[in-house]
């Protein structure tokens, strides 16, 4: 049983890394969306393809616009920290318990 604990234990410390990187690209991208950089550079292009990603899907359920600010980003990163707390948080005490 302890090898699926190790198992377990390597996929949450995986996808707490990967879901931190999210939150920060997602952060980066909304704080760049103030000065707007200039879009033809490759890491922008980067950054607004993966925050897109995470939050197109959010835009289109929600209407995230109040008066001009988009407020998907702020919905996406509450989202990615609960996934780190709770899918990641859950995967690890039940690799702990085995």
């Amino acid at each position: 049983m302890f090898v699926i604990g190790n198992l377990l234990h390597a996929v949450a410390t995986v996808l707490d890394i990967l879901l931190q990187t999210l939150l920060l690209v997602v952060f980066v991208n909304a704080l760049l969306s103030w000065v707007r950089p200039d879009p033809s550079n490759p890491i922008v292009m980067f950054l607004d393809r993966v925050s897109d990603l995470v939050c197109d899907p959010i835009r289109r359920v929600i209407p995230t616009t109040v008066s001009g600010i988009d407020f998907a980003p702020f919905i996406a990163m509450l989202v990615i920290w609960f996934a780190k707390l709770f899918v990641v948080g859950t995967l690890a005490d039940l690799a702990a318990r085995m």
